[in-house]
């Protein structure tokens, strides 16, 4: 039983950095998940893949794998890259840097 702590990204559908504070804790699956034939649900024996458990840093999740004697992998957090504010009016600036064409 190893567990994965990470810092979640965002998603490709949030502007806002909403639910990218927290460190999460996810345990690894140690049953492959089966297809179950008559309604074709999937489905595992495995009960801790539907465990997540939240930390405000990696130190606490750490921590917390240590006094459980979990072994754990930390991966690091990724920093996402700064755009410029861009607005609409940009696209009729007349410094734009661009050929403006229809």
């Amino acid at each position: 039983m190893a567990a994965r702590i990470y810092k979640p990204a965002k998603t490709a559908m949030q502007s806002g950095a909403a639910n990218t504070k927290e460190w999460v804790l996810d345990y690894e699956p140690e049953q492959p998940r089966e297809v179950e034939p008559l309604m074709g649900w999937t489905s595992s024996g495995d009960m801790r893949q539907q465990l997540r458990l939240q930390f405000d840093s990696a130190e606490e999740a750490i921590a917390y794998c240590e006094r459980h004697g979990i072994p754990c992998q930390v991966f690091g957090a990724k920093t996402p890259a700064h755009r410029r504010g861009i607005s609409y009016s940009d696209n009729f600036a007349f410094k734009r840097r661009d050929a403006w064409t229809h």
